[in-house]
This record gives structure tokens, sequence and C-alpha cells, in this order.
């Protein structure tokens, strides 16, 4: 669960400052207001570790992937190509993890981890890793440290902990290849030094928070009258939602509940008692056409006493809202989401409900056993916002384990502000028209109804 993160030339941000990132993180703000551009740099940092070139620095993207920034220029804050982009993020790990130093006799514990880097634009338009550092736990409190920097001629490895001294294997010296990417030690890393074998692990520490980094955007697929599955088990619901019955199916054996010693459900029965709770249908079924068929429709019942009809045939919300059900579920424990814009397509009562939702999810049992998901969620629904201060007044979620935060445009860069919550879920900085004049335009009515009676009368 990613804890902080920092971002500065990137897009709209010439700097965020810190953002505590809980798990429900919700951002809110006008358009163009550089909200979209906080998730871009996970899903450009995650897309990057996917890409098979090992000497792409950042994968900026295109057509197939999960975000498609441009080039550097479209990237960096002000398109100036002199400036540097760097991030820098926290997160704690499922579990601990031993980074052992052979010669120094010392080992580092921690399940708190974080990763800095910068990178800038070098000859030829090629981008450059300028620093990269991952600290294992607290280095002022006997934590690990390693850090990789440009010099003139490649990279130098440096570590300032406590209680690590690096040691060069004999014959041995510096300077090491570019890193792997943005973030991955060359095996020269391993190779000139006799205790850095480690450093794999690091590596691999942070590979593993952005493969259970997933995304579902703003818009998702059209319901079909059929869908095909032959076994496969997707990884998560897709981008547009289009693999939510798949997963539900892949998914038919995993067990949720909410509370401990709370009676177990499927993950279809989870997903069907949701759907009736938001009041879209009374019933929901995933059914195979025939037996040995790899066909599947889906039946729902809008209303107890009405026919069973296939969700192609009903309200337009229930396909739309379906995947953002489904990932919320399937998708394995200890799993990143981000949600764009959920709300959209869904009626305003829905749109409240999917606070119930994704505070469900995060406090979701698999087998008894906490799931610890993330959900970052980028919103401008209003009535989602309100059930959430609720639910905080009612203790149904603890204000720790939200963070709302407010974006919004000022002079040529994009500022965000955290919207503090008090104990009763109200908002103690609320921005001014956060969600448009409603007072403003409640008394324009009004005036223009006097002034209309006024014309009548004359």
């Amino acid at each position: 669960m990613i804890e902080n993160l920092r971002i500065r030339n990137f897009k709209a941000w010439q700097d965020t400052g810190d953002i505590r990132l809980a798990p429900l993180t919700v951002f809110f703000g006008t358009n163009s207001s550089g909200k979209t551009s906080l998730h871009q740099l996970l899903l450009l940092l995650k897309q990057t570790a996917q890409s098979t070139d090992r000497k792409r620095v950042l994968h900026l993207g295109d057509r197939t992937t999960l975000v498609d920034l441009g080039s550097f220029s479209d990237a960096v804050f002000d398109h100036d190509t002199t400036s540097v982009l760097e991030f820098e993020l926290s997160w704690r790990l499922p579990s601990e993890i031993v980074a052992n130093d052979p010669i120094g006799g010392n080992s580092f514990t921690s399940d708190m981890m974080s990763f800095q880097a910068a990178i800038s634009q070098g000859a030829k338009e090629r981008l450059q890793v300028d620093a990269l550092r991952f600290d294992l736990g607290d280095p002022s409190q006997d934590g690990l440290q390693m850090k990789m920097t440009r010099q003139s001629k490649g990279y130098k490895l440096e570590s300032t902990a406590k209680n690590y001294r690096l040691v060069r294997q004999k014959g041995r010296g510096w300077p090491l290849p570019a890193p792997v990417h943005f973030y991955g030690f060359p095996d020269e890393a391993v190779a000139y030094y006799q205790n850095t074998g480690f450093v794999a692990d690091l590596t691999l520490q942070l590979e593993a928070l952005l493969g259970a980094t997933f995304y579902v955007g703003p818009l998702r697929e059209y319901p079909e009258r059929l869908y095909t599955w032959s076994g496969e088990v997707p990884e998560h619901a897709g981008t547009r939602g289009e693999r939510a019955v798949e997963a539900l199916l892949a998914g038919a054996d995993r067990w949720f509940n909410f509370k401990p010693k709370q009676k177990t459900r499927s993950l279809q029965e989870v997903v069907a008692q949701r759907l009736k709770n938001m009041q879209l249908i009374d019933s929901f079924e995933v059914k195979q056409i025939a037996k040995n068929r790899k066909e599947y429709e889906v039946l729902v019942r809008t209303r107890r006493k009405a026919a069973q009809v296939k969700v192609t045939d009903v309200g337009f919300g229930v396909s739309q809202v379906l995947p953002v059900i489904v990932e919320c579920f399937y998708v394995p424990a200890h799993s990143i989401v981000i949600f764009e814009q959920p709300e959209i397509h869904l009626h305003p009562r829905v749109q409240a409900d999917l606070a119930d939702l994704f505070i469900d999810a995060i406090h979701a049992r698999e087998d008894s056993v906490g799931r610890g998901i993330q959900l970052i969620v980028e919103s401008h629904s209003e009535h989602f916002l309100r059930r959430l201060q609720r639910r905080i007044a009612e203790q149904q979620v603890n204000s720790d384990e939200v963070a709302l935060y407010f974006c919004e445009p000022k002079a040529n860069k994009a500022s965000i502000r955290a919207l503090d919550t008090d104990l009763f879920g109200n908002i103690l900085n609320w921005p001014e028209h956060f969600f448009g004049d409603e007072m403003g335009d409640l008394a324009a009515m009004t005036e223009a109804a006097m002034q209309r009676k006024m014309k009548e009368r004359a």
C-alpha cells in the first residue's frame, strides 16, 4: 500500500508536495486541474516496468499502453525539457523483507520501503536517469539506503546507511553502466561488490508494487448478449471493464466476508448483493447457455416478480457499475486499484452507493483474512463525497482510512490541498464553489421568478 507520493515537474505539477495516501484516497477538482496526472504517473511507471526494452528509461506510451503521454516535452512541466522530472513514493510491504550484509554481518529488516528517481533529457533527446535511490526502513534509524547517481562517465553506487559499507571486489572499479529502466540496478552492481547481492530484492519489491497496480477508466464497455470464457484467469476486470464477466467466472471459488466470523459468500453472490443494494436489479446471474459450451449470458431480474432478461435489455447503469464492483473484490490481496470517474452514467443515488462499495472493499476479507487493498479514486461526484462524510460520522470508516484532496489550477500550475475532515465527517476547509455555486443558482432562480411574476401582473 502506497503511503506517500510526491511528484515534481510532471505535466501540470511543478511540485505536488507530500501527498498522504490512505486505503481510500479520493481526488476531486475542476477540469484540467491536474488530478488525472497524479495517477498517470503511477501508470507510466507500471508500463515502463513491463517494457521488455531494459534500456528504455520511461515508456511514455502508445495506443497499446495504459497511458500515452507523447514526448518528454509533453510530459514535463511547462514543456521545459531542461527540467528534471522527479518522483518519490513510500509504501508498506505485505510482509517484512530482510537484506543481509555478509561482510559487515548486519541484517536490515523492514516492511517499509521508499523509492525516488530524477530523470532528465540528455543528448539527442534521450532520457537519462540522474539519480535513483531505495530506502529499506528509515536510514536515519539504522535502515538501509542504496543510491545510484550519474557521473561524467557512467554511474556511481553508494550508500550512506549507518551500519553498512560497500566493499568492492578486487580489480573491479566503477563506473557502472546505466540503470535498467528508471529503477533497476545493473548486473554490475552485484558483480563489482562483495555485499550487494540484496539489491535485486529491492527492485523486485518495486516491480511487485507496480505489478499490483490496476486501472479502470471512466468509459466502460457496452454490455454484450453473449460472453465467451474458456477457463482463462484474467489479471483484473480490464481497463474498460471488458473482462469483468470472465473475472466473475474465474473467481467462482473465492469467498468473502466483511467482519470476523461473518458467513462467507461467493464472489458472484457479493456482486449480486451489491447490485441489489444499489437498487439497480433484484437478482443477477452469469449462466452457461448449455453444457460443454463456452458461451455465457448475464441474466438479471429488475424486480422480484419480473421476468429474467439479459443485461443488454436493462438500464445502462448496470453494465457501467458492474466492472467497478467486480474489480473491488476480484483483484488479489494488497492490490492498488485506480478508478477514474467511476460515477459516470450512474444515477445520483448509485453514485452515493459507490462510497459504501469502496468502504466495504477496503474492509473486505477473503477466506476470513483481510485483503488490504488500496483504492485511488478520481471523482466529480458530490453525492459520492456526501455519503463518505456520512459514513465517517457514523464510524463505519475511520477518518484516517480516508484521504480527500481538492485539485485546482493556479496561474500556470496545478495546486492541491488536503480536505481536513473531523470525526463527524465535516470538511473544515471547504473550497469555495467546490461543486458549483448552489446558493447563487437558487438566489438567481428566486429573483428570476419574482421578476417574471411582476411582469405578469403589470
